[in-house]
């Protein structure tokens, strides 16, 4: 089940909500909610919930280990190795033996979202390391942590310091549902609409033989990859951090109009924020940061971005699209390449932007493709395919349609802030509500039709 199926908007969501607002306190509420994230977790991937109770007993054991011997790095280094190994196992051990190794592999499917609830028991042990007087005192609260369904799938990765608090005592009313439920919708709007015209053209493209494929296909290829990761993933979070509040809890902001990033350092400070301050606390600080000087400031985060590249998926193209941002990024920090110095001008603040979006538009060109070659073919076809044949000319025009054109526009324009404009009008909030019923009413019509595709980060 998923945030954008029709059983959960027509059944899940609505007897979620009515339960919720019936029974009556916090406890009781948290009870519910501690269920209801057991089984929509089911409902992806029945054989993980075992699996997820299991981790989470263990985690929550090791918290209570760390809470009583805090001044033991030994305890903490052998519980992350646990939790990273848990994490390798599953997900990286068929790529050693198979891609790496050359030897027969094993069979074993990583359960739903096991990178995020991983990395979110890692930021548990170290803070609580950090703090003692932090960490959960009953079982429950830590397991609801880690399934709190808005969350459990694909984030955000919400640290339990921030969590904890929102579980006795918390305050809602109706205007918080009517927000939430706003941001739900147009998240949902993002992923229904948006998202899947632009996946319809990155996947034709990518389909393409190599005999068909020039600059024009590649390229528009690859932006419509931009446009629809973009709105698959800042959908999906708009969608938990709107659900969130419906249940009256907040839920850490993801993106920050990353497109309209100057540098590549600015785009990871406004693209998948949660993950991005995950690794800035928990790696890059801890490797040095930037205290050590330029070139240990490089090497840190060369660092974090590989690991960022593994965290993605075990496969070559993930670790290529994270060395490409290790190597970009290491350059900003070096002045090879001098973004902030770019911007003080008007020319050079355009072309800081240019080629922060060139930068990331050609990494994600190597992160969707299904293998090394399939990256390169279009990569490839984006700076020498200059040869236009008939069979692109076709395919180009098959790809846009009129009302493809339309969306991929209004996408385009959705990357920008015009949100923050809109709402200062004086009947805006009123208004956000009617334009959100017609994009429910939109998006109800393209689920029933079946043209739409699962959630892109639900397989990390």
């Amino acid at each position: 089940m998923s945030f954008d199926s029709i059983c959960f908007l027509s059944c899940f969501l609505p007897v979620c909500l009515a339960a919720y607002w019936l029974i009556p306190g916090d406890r009781g509420k948290n009870v519910l909610l501690l269920i209801l994230g057991l089984v929509f977790y089911a409902f992806g991937s029945l054989s993980g919930v075992a699996i997820l109770l299991v981790f989470s007993l263990v985690n929550f054991a090791l918290g209570v280990l760390v809470q009583r011997h805090p001044s033991s790095r030994v305890l903490l280094a052998l519980a992350i190795s646990g939790n990273l190994g848990f994490l390798f196992l599953y997900k990286y051990l068929n790529f050693l033996l198979q891609q790496v190794l050359g030897l027969p592999g094993v069979s074993l499917a990583a359960p739903l979202g096991i990178s995020f609830y991983v990395f979110k028991s890692i930021s548990y042990l170290v803070d609580v390391r950090r703090e003692p007087d932090s960490g959960a005192r009953r079982f429950p609260d830590f397991l609801l942590y880690l399934s709190f369904f808005p969350q459990v799938v694909s984030g955000p990765i919400a640290r339990y310091g921030d969590f904890a608090p929102q579980l006795h005592g918390r305050q809602w009313s109706l205007d918080a549902v009517a927000d939430g439920g706003r941001r739900f919708l147009v998240g949902l709007a993002k992923k229904v609409l948006l998202s899947s015209a632009a996946a319809g053209v990155a996947d034709s493209v990518f389909a393409l033989e190599a005999s068909a494929l020039d600059a024009r296909l590649g390229w528009l290829g690859a932006l419509a990859y931009c446009l629809q990761i973009y709105f698959d993933f800042s959908g999906y979070s708009d969608m938990a951090i709107g659900l969130s509040g419906m249940l009256g809890f907040s839920a850490p902001e993801n993106f920050n109009y990353p497109y309209l990033a100057a540098s590549l350092g600015d785009f990871w400070r406004r693209w998948h924020i949660s993950l991005s301050s995950w690794f800035r606390d928990y790696v890059y600080i801890p490797l040095g940061g930037n205290r050590r000087g330029k070139w240990r400031t490089a090497a840190n985060k060369a660092v974090v971005f590989l690991l960022c590249g593994l965290w993605h998926g075990s496969g070559w193209t993930f670790l290529i699209w994270g060395a490409w941002h290790a190597l970009f990024s290491a350059m900003e920090s070096l002045g090879v390449i001098r973004p902030k110095a770019m911007a003080k001008s008007l020319p050079g603040k355009i072309l800081a932007h240019v080629y922060t979006l060139a930068v990331v538009c050609v990494g994600f060109v190597m992160f969707r493709a299904a293998s090394v070659g399939e990256g390169m073919r279009i990569l490839s076809a984006m700076f020498t395919g200059f040869s236009f044949s008939a069979a692109g000319t076709i395919a180009l025009h098959e790809m846009l349609s009129g009302q493809t054109v339309f969306l991929l526009v209004v996408g385009v324009i959705a990357c920008l802030p015009v949100k923050k404009l809109g709402m200062r009008a004086k009947f805006a909030r009123p208004l956000s509500y009617g334009v959100c019923l017609v994009l429910y009413v939109l998006c109800i019509a393209a689920l029933a039709s079946g043209n739409f595709s699962p959630f892109i980060y639900a397989q990390f």
